[in-house]
């Protein structure tokens, strides 16, 4: 009787989600922590305010990595040096679990120099994908500043560093991330000190982190024909077949056999790809509506006849989640069968297992699939981002590197050298202003003028030719979360922003450059342009997309489904330019300019959290005066928080995303990028990303024709924080080996400044085909408004010479900082040259 009642409370719990959710809310107002409790002795951080309004709590999976911390067992450590004369500063002490104990670099006598370098040795082969580095609890001498973090094998052969970047001088502990591999020994090499005060490095504890995604290079297999058995499944009480896997519906569930006598575990499935293949990892996403059945302990084997499998490419334990799990294959494996062997419920509940869909994933093709760099780490979580002449890439968080609340008035900013990797750190003060949340537009003379968010009326002006901050005047209308685009007229105009300031109507309001101040037009609400977010206004008129035309006019296609047509002379005004085709609201989806009057949108939700994200992707076109959108074709995954990048080609780039938008949460991740060609309107997978990009990330496309990607996060004390990005490099830059394909070189010809509908003479290493402007931009928020890629007509007048024509509507060329790229034949582009069009 006892048993058969268990076995009908299980059942319940199978078929009731509602239970299960009251459960996990209950959990979760129990565990999770308060945002904006700032850790002790962080470089300047001032006193900690209090936890912003609108976000509450961090999700309870945010607190933890996603990655597991491995097991150090049998570990041992060696350093370059170390002190043993003046304190016991041995290498061991790294492992020790004390952090009251140090590893320190020789000080007594002569001081070793730097850098100075520490190798932990596994003692076996296992997947990392990051260091986790505890400065020293006492004392500030020898924190870690520029850093370089390389693995190994065998503990001779160490390649290129997997990571590299620089760190906060402050106490907190931080996680180092790179593309997870197969490793014995991981070495961190201290480049500098962080506060510049010696030749020392110290470190109180040092954590590897296991396999939390997709290894390096691998991009998703394609499932068409496969099939899927298992050692059991449940065909009588409900549709639990194998063959539900591999459906492409995660509402749909493989379940071992609960009916009757349920079958013990180990339980087994094994998917037939009916070809030989490469395959580096399997991803495991875990039903939906419920815990029960939870893979914990696994092992993946592989075989080529479907008979004999060897050794396990992969083992471990899942955490008892509803997260995507992935199991990186310490070799990469030529197999048909792909078998995953679930030996533990994740929680104990019972002999269940369930799996909602099965991936696999195999080396990426680098000119189809492009490549990623090495990670480099920030100081900072880069919530926001500019890119700028001279290669540099503007960043910024809050008023804290990790975490943001309150109005402090003052922002951590950073300046990562894109020639060099070095990354250097500055904390503003003199503009008041904290630019957590903002809205950014990109100047006619190339400045970037930041405005809102935790300081919420305040607006602040970087400029990237003196390398200084300076304050504009207030707005009359306190904002964050709003949006913001330069107009033709070369004044910049704002709009919604409930995020800060009293919720209710962000009508807009517009910046002249001549007097930096601000007029308001009360002819633009921001009511029409709002969402039907169950939130209501704070929530409705955020991350708006904006695409500015002739006259000092804006089309507002997004989020919302209803588009608008603003202007902005007088009192302004706003019209409805009917819908976004069938699309329904889509809050933190973002839109792309790829080409003249043509804009491509991608992803989103109807609300801002907690509702499911789309695949769907709309294109929209300018005639006139009218606003014609159409779907386009689906992405292979269901983005929100995602960014989206367009290349000098015409095609876009998205990265991120999460298919269940949490802010904060890593939890439901898309690591696959995907790149959309209008020629055909289709999206295909791109090499995946070894780090998640979802809440607070970015994206910006570089002057070489690269990709920026990084950041995520600001919760404080959370494992979610990515204070890193990674550059990649598109497959229309790549051999099939890898190696960089012949670019075209223009050589000369491009003035720092020319007016729009002007010619240039530009002269170039070789022939090419055609000419294009891709405007520098700014990224926030999964938002980017200062895209504009601008196709130019062009003529060859000599052997590589051309006459480049710029047009003459500004409504077409916005005022401002371009990069004027050369294209040959085959869509490679040049290394770009910066132009400012007036």
């Amino acid at each position: 009787m006892q048993s058969r009642r268990i076995r009908a409370l299980a059942g319940a719990f199978r078929r009731s989600p509602l239970l299960i959710a009251f459960a996990l809310g209950s959990l979760l107002v129990g565990l999770t922590p308060w945002l904006g409790v700032a850790s002790t002795g962080a470089a300047g951080v001032g006193p900690t305010p209090p936890p912003a309004p609108h976000h509450g709590v961090a999700p309870a999976n945010a607190m933890e990595p996603m990655a597991p911390v491995l097991d150090r067992t049998g570990w041992t450590a060696t350093a370059s040096d170390e002190e043993t004369v003046g304190e016991n500063g041995r290498a061991a002490n790294v492992l020790d679990g004390s952090t009251a104990t140090i590893w320190h670099s020789k000080w007594t006598g002569t001081p070793a120099p730097l850098p100075h370098s520490i190798t932990v040795d596994m003692h076996r082969t296992a997947v990392v994908s990051a260091l986790v580095y505890k400065p020293r609890a006492t004392g500030v001498n020898g924190r870690v500043g520029e850093y370089r973090i390389h693995v190994s094998a065998d503990g001779q052969n160490w390649g290129s560093p997997v990571a590299t970047g620089t760190l906060a001088d402050d106490t907190a502990a931080k996680t180092l991330g790179f593309a997870p591999q197969g490793a014995r020994f991981v070495r961190l090499t201290a480049v500098t000190e962080a506060g510049n005060r010696g030749p020392w490095t110290s470190a109180s504890e040092i954590d590897l982190l296991g396999d939390p995604g997709t290894p390096a290079a691998t991009v998703d297999l394609p499932r068409t024909g496969w099939t899927a058995t298992a050692s059991d499944e449940e065909t009588v009480k409900e549709n639990g077949r194998a063959a539900n896997v591999l459906d492409g519906d995660a509402a749909t569930i493989w379940h071992s056999r609960w009916s009757g006598t349920p079958a013990p575990l180990p339980h087994s499935i094994t998917v037939d790809m009916h070809r030989t293949t490469a395959v580096s990892a399997l991803v495991y996403q875990p039903r939906k509506d419920g815990p029960n059945g939870r893979a914990g302990a696994y092992t993946v084997t592989t075989s080529t006849d479907g008979i004999t499998f060897g050794a396990p490419v992969s083992s471990g334990t899942w955490r008892d989640d509803d997260t995507v799990k992935t199991a990186t294959f310490t070799r990469v494996s030529n197999a048909r069968f792909i078998r995953l062997t679930v030996t533990g419920e994740a929680g104990g509940r019972g002999p269940w297992t369930s799996a909602a869909e099965i991936r696999l994933s195999g080396p990426a093709n680098p000119a189809a699939h492009g490549s990623w760099s090495r990670i480099t780490g920030f100081p900072l979580v880069p919530v926001a981002t500019a890119v700028l002449p001279g290669d540099k890439l503007l960043a910024w968080s809050a008023y804290a590197i990790d975490r943001f609340g309150g109005s402090n008035g003052y922002t951590q900013t950073a300046i990562l050298d894109l020639k060099t990797g070095r990354v250097t750190q500055r904390r503003i003060d003199n503009t008041g202003h904290d630019m957590f949340c903002p809205g950014i537009a990109m100047l006619a003379d190339g400045r970037v003028l930041v405005t809102g968010g935790s300081n919420a009326e305040k607006a602040s002006i970087y400029d990237p030719a003196t390398d200084a901050w300076s304050a504009t005047g207030d707005m009359n209308i306190a904002r964050g979360y709003q949006a913001m685009t330069l107009l033709s007229t070369g004044e910049a105009f704002v709009l919604g922003g409930s995020w800060s300031g009293a919720a209710g109507d962000k009508s807009g309001e517009v910046w002249s450059p001549d007097t930096g101040t601000w007029r308001k037009l009360p002819g633009v609400p921001a009511v029409p342009a709002m969402t039907a977010d169950p939130r209501g206004a704070y929530r409705a008129d955020n991350h708006m997309w904006l695409y500015a035309t002739s006259g000092g006019k804006v089309l507002q296609l997004g989020p919302s489904k209803q588009m608008n047509w603003i202007t902005t002379g007088g009192n302004g005004s706003i019209t409805s330019a009917g819908t976004r085709a069938d699309s329904q609201d889509a809050m933190t989806g973002n839109a792309v300019a790829y080409d003249i009057g043509k804009l491509l949108t991608l992803g989103g939700s109807p609300a801002y959290e907690n509702k499911p994200a789309t695949r769907r992707a709309y294109t929209v076109s300018i005639d006139g005066g009218q606003a014609k959108a159409a779907r386009t074709g689906d992405m292979g995954h269901a983005r929100a928080f995602g960014n989206s990048v367009v290349l000098p080609d015409g095609k876009v780039a998205v990265f991120g995303g999460q298919a269940y938008p949490v802010p904060f949460s890593d939890a439901t991740s898309v690591l696959t990028p995907e790149l959309w060609d209008p020629a055909t309107g289709r999206f295909t997978p791109l090499a995946s990303m070894a780090i998640p990009r979802n809440y607070h990330s970015v994206a910006n496309l570089l002057p070489d024709g690269r990709i920026f990607s990084g950041g995520g996060g600001l919760c404080g004390d959370c494992a979610t924080n990515h204070a890193d990005g990674a550059v990649f490099t598109p497959p229309y830059l790549l051999d099939e080996d890898g190696s960089p394909k012949p670019r075209p070189v223009i050589t000369g010809g491009v003035p720092p400044r020319a007016a729009a509908g002007t010619s240039l003479t530009v002269t170039t290493g070789g022939p090419v085909a055609s000419f294009v402007l891709m405007r520098a931009a700014a990224a926030t928020h999964s938002t980017d408004n200062d895209q504009r890629r601008v196709p130019l007509a062009s003529t060859a007048t000599g052997t590589g010479t051309y006459t480049v024509s710029l047009p003459a509507d500004k409504g077409v060329v916005l005022p401002g900082t371009y990069m004027l790229f050369a294209l040959d034949a085959h869509g490679v582009p040049s290394v770009a040259r910066f132009i400012t069009v007036s």
